[in-house]
């Protein structure tokens, strides 16, 4: 990793995202996640302070190591225990039907394999468990559209690999997820080109697709 990404990037998106707005977006879309969690690309750790009481562990993954002295900070401060594996979401270190949630927040947009990341996260959530996301990604309006598809190779260079054009809900539909809520909006005091947010709930399909679980070795 370069010095832009490992010392600037985090701190600009760090101060960026611990901004009013999306401090209430993360309240909302985490309120009402539970028991096991499992969160993919934790970042900074923005998310920790929003989690409600009622999470009993959270894992997460991410393969960049972003400021880890203001993610242990935050989550030291913390009432669950906060476990993190510096992997990718395309193979998670996790068995079968582990979780309760998976959370993604901001993360979808930045994954190299986005289809085999949502694949593995319907392998670990338990068959009633739930896909919380919170993403932006591409617009409805085509002229927003053709600007993202634009500025995507530029965004990809200064967001340190982030896509602005990337359909969430369709992605999350073809891994076998069935979204059960879905809301469409524009963040207000954020460009529409990067602030056209996916915000939902999903949940395994047990029916429409195969998805190859992992075996146990003995």
């Amino acid at each position: 990793m370069g010095l832009y990404s490992t010392y600037i990037f985090p701190r600009l998106m760090d101060r960026i995202m611990s901004g009013a707005g999306f401090q209430r977006l993360r309240n909302e879309v985490l309120k009402s996640a539970r028991g096991e969690v499992l969160e993919v690309g934790l970042g900074t750790g923005l998310n920790l302070p929003h989690y409600p009481t009622g999470v009993s562990r959270l894992r997460a993954v991410d393969p960049a190591p972003l400021l880890p002295n203001r993610v242990a900070k935050r989550a030291a401060n913390v009432s669950f225990p906060v476990e993190l594996s510096r992997t990718g979401a395309e193979q998670l270190p996790y068995e079968n039907r582990s979780f309760d949630y998976v959370v993604s927040t901001w993360t979808l947009c930045t994954i190299p394999d986005t289809g085999q990341a949502l694949r593995e996260v319907r392998r670990v959530l338990k068959p009633n468990g739930h896909l919380l996301f919170l993403e932006h990604g591409r617009s409805d309006d085509a002229r927003t559209a053709a600007w993202q598809d634009r500025l995507n190779p530029v965004q990809n260079v200064i967001g340190c690999g982030c896509n602005l054009n990337r359909r969430i809900d369709q992605l999350i539909s073809e891994a076998g997820l069935h979204i059960l809520q879905l809301d469409r909006f524009a963040m207000e005091g954020v460009p529409r080109i990067g602030g056209e947010l996916y915000r939902g709930i999903a949940r395994p399909n047990q029916t429409s697709v195969s998805v190859p679980l992992k075996t146990e070795s003995h």
